[in-house]
């Protein structure tokens, strides 16, 4: 059976913020891997639409790490209210053990 994995979608602002919570994800083994993007986004905010620059960061790690991901998230994210979309993924075999190891403390 391949290890269950879950996939999180978050943004941040600017490449420095989002290098900076990525390494707090990674640097605390709530993430095996987190991948940066830079992307244009257009969304209602208070009323309005807004067009700007994002980086969003794809996390990926285990579901027993959901919980403690995302309050980790909340807690070092520079958004009032951050984008947090979570979905299930299934991985290789090798890809998960990778993961799951990735994801345990040392």
């Amino acid at each position: 059976m391949s290890p269950s994995l879950i996939l999180a979608l978050t943004t941040e602002a600017n490449t420095e913020t989002a290098e900076a919570l990525a390494r707090v994800l990674l640097e605390t083994r709530l993430a095996a891997c987190v991948a940066l993007r830079p992307q244009r986004a257009l969304y209602w905010w208070q009323g309005q639409i807004e067009d700007s620059a994002e980086v969003e960061l794809l996390i990926k790690t285990t579901r027993e790490q959901q919980q403690a991901l995302e309050a980790a998230v909340h807690e070092h994210h520079s958004y009032e209210t951050p984008e947090w979309i979570v979905w299930s993924a299934e991985a290789s075999p090798g890809y998960g053990a990778w993961a799951e190891a990735a994801c345990r403390p040392s």
